[in-house]
């Protein structure tokens, strides 16, 4: 058991060695499997274009009547040729984006090695954000309300560099055992930036809060995902102040709701959330914290329109394998 290795992941180990803790991912498997294939009936072999897939319900495998090509269903998503089953990787990803688990505690549950689960939850994250939009456009139909914006304060990088596993010495931090918070260069500052529509969260990293750099991408991918924005209430933050949209004002110094109603509450209420949920990662690179904020919002958005595991299946799909589309 490594030194370094917190309390709570000690217990956690214990649970699982003897046998108190039991993942069977067996059902899920099966239910992923049932929803892949309903994807390969209706999309054209990647192999020669035809739309002829076959499916049956006792093979893993579908087959092009055309051309004879006969790939696993799980082909061309990150759920292929892994150490993990498909159930397995669903489920630490649902761990990783919905509750305060660090990885290093998920490899724990799954009995794994820590560079396994990493690898895994971070392609399957890449393939959901890549998906979503598609899925959005498909499953919420209507966003309605004003836009609220804010930004977070400043966030310091973790560590830089390479990819996990990693000698934590060697992170940017102290010498002592564990990953200390890195305290970074000013280019490794990152600014959350978020907007919040009904049930959309957007949330993106920003190294700045400049109106046309910074806030820009996250008014556009709001806008994308839930028709013009119309109304957008920030506080009075002088980078605000040069929107184009029909933008009110609510001054913080003076009121949280102003008395038409204006208020931030909403990605207020975000940031309390997303907050605890970053600090769990002691520490994220520029590029890891712009990602996990971006994978929060989604998550986010999915829980409060009540999405079932069938719609992050289909975000998965249509993210890793475009024909599906």
């Amino acid at each position: 058991m490594s030194s370094s290795e917190s309390a709570f992941g000690r217990m956690l180990r214990q649970l699982v060695d003897l046998g108190v803790i039991k993942l069977e991912t067996e059902p899920l498997d099966a239910r992923i499997e049932r929803r892949l294939k309903q994807f390969w009936e209706q999309t054209t072999c990647p192999n020669c274009d035809h739309p002829t897939i076959q499916t049956w319900d006792s093979s893993d495998r579908v087959i092009c009547r055309s051309c004879g090509f006969k790939p696993v269903y799980t082909y061309g998503t990150p759920f292929h040729e892994k150490h993990l089953s498909s159930g397995e990787m669903l489920l630490t990803f649902v761990l990783y984006a919905n509750t305060l688990l660090s990885i290093s505690q998920i490899a724990v549950l799954f009995d794994r090695a820590y560079g396994t689960v990493y690898y895994a939850i971070r392609e399957v994250e890449t393939a959901v954000q890549s998906g979503f939009p598609t899925v959005w456009e498909q499953f919420q139909h209507r966003i309605d309300g004003p836009t609220q914006v804010d930004e977070s304060s400043t966030v310091c990088s973790g560590y830089k560099g390479q990819d996990p596993p990693r000698d934590s010495r060697h992170c940017g931090g102290s010498s002592r055992s564990g990953r200390s918070r890195w305290k970074g260069r000013h280019g490794d500052q990152v600014t959350l930036v978020a907007a919040c529509r009904d049930v959309l969260r957007v949330i993106r990293g920003q190294l700045g809060i400049q109106y046309e750099t910074d806030l820009e991408p996250v008014m556009r991918e709001a806008e994308d995902l839930s028709q013009p924005l119309g109304e957008v209430w920030t506080d009075g933050l002088q980078a605000y102040r040069r929107m184009e949209f029909d933008h009110k004002i609510v001054v913080h110094d003076e009121t949280y709701v102003s008395p038409e109603g204006i208020h931030i509450n909403q990605v207020e209420c975000l940031f309390s959330l997303v907050k605890p949920w970053l600090r769990k990662f002691r520490g994220l690179s520029k590029h890891g914290l712009e990602q996990a904020a971006h994978t929060f919002g989604i998550v986010r958005s999915l829980n409060l329109v009540g999405a079932s595991l069938e719609i992050l299946v289909d975000c998965l799909a249509l993210g890793s394998f475009p024909s599906f589309e």
